[in-house]
This record gives C-alpha cells, sequence and structure tokens, in this order.
C-alpha cells in the first residue's frame, strides 16, 4: 500500500485502543480513523473531511457508503455483515473493481451453539420439561428409552461454508455421520479446503469431516434421501436457493424422519411445503431461526407446532461479534498489504 493511505472504520462502536495499536503497529504507513454512528444509521457522517475520503483506501462499514466519486483511491471494503445483500444495486459495488468482503467467519461458533442446543434440547423433551417447570410438575417421563442421544445419527449440511464447518466439528465430537452438500463442485482434497476466514482451533479448514461429499443441483435430492436424522440449512438466498426445500424434498427428508435446523434465510425453505410436512409427521420437527415471512405474524401457524423451536433470526448474536469482525478485517489488510488475495471477497455473478 502506498504512504499516507487512510483507513476509515464506520461502525457503532468505537474499536478497542490495543487493537487499533496493534494494527498500527504492522502498518505503520497507515492513518487509522474511526467515525462512531448510531446501529441502524442511513447517511454518510457529515464530519468527515471531502479530503479524508479522498485518501481513503480501505473501509470498514456495515450499511453506509460514499459516493463513488468520494473515494477515488478506495480499493478494498470490508463488511460488519456475513451477508451482502446491502451491496445489490449499490454502484460503488456493481460499477468499480473495488474488493467488497463480508464477514464470514464471525458466526460459526455462536450459530453452532444455536443449532446444537434447539436439536439437543428437541431430543430431550426440554421444551415439555420447561412447560412442566411453570405448572410447578414433577413428571417422570414414560420411559428411560424415549431421548434418542447424538452418537450415529447423520447431519447434512446443506451449504458448507464456515457456518456449515464448525457444525462438522461439533457433530463429530458428539458422535455423528457428517454429509456435506455444496452449490459449486468440491471433487477433490484441495477444493474441499476453506476459502474463508476461520480462527485457529476452529471449523474444518481442511474438510476433513464429511464422510460423504454432493453438490449441485443434480445430486441435490441424492444428499437429502441419504437417511439424515439432521438437517442444517446455512446457505444464504439467491436465485437459485429460494424454495430449494419444498415439498418433493421434505419426501426424501422422510425416509428417516429428519429434523429440520434453518440458521440460512426464510425462502431457501417453501413454507406452505414445511406446514405440510409437520401436519403428515413426514419430519420429527424443526427449529427455525430465520421464516418466510419474516418477522412471523402473530396468527402463523407455525407458532402453533410443539416440535418447532422458533426464534426471531438470533442465532448469530454473541458478545465476541465485534472482535471477530476486527479479527477479520486486520487478517485481511494484513494480506492485503502483502499483496495476497483477500479471503471472504464478494463475487458480483453471485451476490455473495
Amino acid at each position: 500500500m502506498a504512504a499516507q493511505e487512510v483507513i476509515m472504520l464506520i461502525t457503532p462502536w468505537k474499536p478497542p485502543a490495543a487493537w487499533v495499536s496493534a494494527l498500527e503497529q504492522k502498518l505503520p504507513h497507515v492513518r487509522i480513523e474511526h467515525c462512531e454512528v448510531t446501529m441502524y444509521a442511513t447517511e454518510i457522517p457529515k464530519e468527515i473531511p471531502e479530503e479524508t475520503w479522498r485518501s481513503v483506501t480501505a473501509l470498514f462499514t456495515w450499511k453506509l457508503f460514499p459516493p463513488r466519486e468520494s473515494v477515488p483511491n478506495l480499493q478494498y471494503v470490508q463488511l460488519l455483515s456475513a451477508g451482502a445483500n446491502q451491496l445489490h444495486g449499490l454502484p460503488l459495488f456493481e460499477e468499480t473493481e473495488i474488493a467488497f468482503c463480508t464477514a464470514n467467519g464471525v458466526h460459526p461458533p455462536q450459530i453452532t451453539e444455536w443449532v446444537f442446543a434447539t436439536f439437543l434440547a428437541f431430543q430431550h423433551q426440554i421444551p415439555e420439561h420447561l412447560e412442566n417447570q411453570k405448572l410447578c410438575k414433577w413428571v417422570y417421563p414414560e420411559s428411560d428409552e424415549d431421548v434418542e442421544d447424538a452418537v450415529g445419527l447423520r447431519v447434512g449440511i446443506l451449504g458448507y461454508g464456515c457456518i456449515g464447518r464448525q457444525c462438522a466439528r461439533v457433530a463429530k465430537a458428539f458422535g455423528m455421520d457428517v454429509y456435506a452438500y455444496t452449490l459449486h463442485e468440491r471433487a477433490t482434497p484441495e477444493s474441499r479446503k476453506a476459502d474463508t476466514f476461520t480462527e485457529p482451533g476452529l471449523g474444518d479448514p481442511a474438510g476433513e469431516f464429511p464422510s460423504k461429499w454432493f453438490w449441485g443441483k443434480d445430486q441435490l435430492n441424492a444428499f437429502l434421501g441419504s437417511n439424515l436424522d439432521l438437517l442444517v440449512i446455512t446457505l444464504p438466498l439467491t436465485q437459485e436457493t429460494r424454495g430449494m426445500i419444498a415439498r418433493e424434498q421434505f419426501e426424501l427428508l422422510g425416509k428417516k424422519k429428519a429434523y429440520i435446523s434453518n440458521v440460512g434465510r426464510g425462502p431457501v425453505i417453501n413454507t406452505d411445503a414445511l406446514i405440510a410436512a409437520l401436519d403428515q409427521n413426514q419430519i420429527r420437527g424443526a427449529a427455525l431461526d430465520v421464516t418466510d415471512p419474516e418477522p412471523l405474524p402473530a396468527d402463523h401457524k407455525l407458532w402453533g407446532y410443539k416440535n418447532v423451536i422458533i426464534t426471531p433470526h438470533c442465532s448469530g448474536d454473541s458478545n465476541h461479534y465485534n472482535e471477530r469482525c476486527l479479527n477479520i478485517f486486520a487478517y485481511n489488510l494484513e494480506r492485503w498489504s502483502q499483496g495476497k488475495g483477500l479471503v471472504n471477497r464478494v463475487r458480483k455473478h453471485l451476490g455473495y
């Protein structure tokens, strides 16, 4: 990077002084600027001088982007979010060669915890016990064999990205078999390596945990029909993934009465088909952090199922979120300064 460059952070919180100091030591030729905004601010802060914008080469932001003409030297934008929907239709993204990178890698620990917290809660009938607790009722189970533990069960992970890889790590620790599905071909050991940010000791960087891989539209039904006990959906929402899990797919999942866990996007599942699968007892239940529609209306039928756990799109919440985002930003800045490729780069033709 050239001298006198500016790294600009626009966030609803102040970066820790230790993080700023460490980055300045690694990149002594840049100036780090920060502007704090409210969480849902919609306008670029007016207090940032035009001269500063002209010197910005790297920007850390969520949804606030300067006009293209204000940042002639901008080369890299790091998003605060793992999703990139806010870039669709944005001239700064669509009409330039600026590298935009997501915060993929910020969510795996907490979302994986949510996936297995809800699945194990269902398997161990925790919701029922909590209801009895509210009533101050001590109710013995009818049998001591009414809980199916996770050992030997098969989890299918629909979308083997950073979240899916951490789910696989935890699943293996529980003694589960792991099947992976990716939208694009991963036929070789080299192609199965992670291409997103992974914190040390987490995930499956080498792609070693799945005992079987599937990819592409042609293999979707074979994947879903492979006797899955748990299906974890982590896919982004695209034209290709919208409505991917519909009536035909639920019939295949019915072979083992799979439990459905959706932490991707609600419209990946056809809601009418999900309701039909629940009504027909094709699946054992579902945990939904995302729904279609979202928010879920108060009178929606999904609220009434005892074997469905619904949370308000909060599985990604964590007190370490901001820290991990900054780690990703620092990691990419260091790679950038060394002339290496950036991780988590958004692909325009895919939209994520």
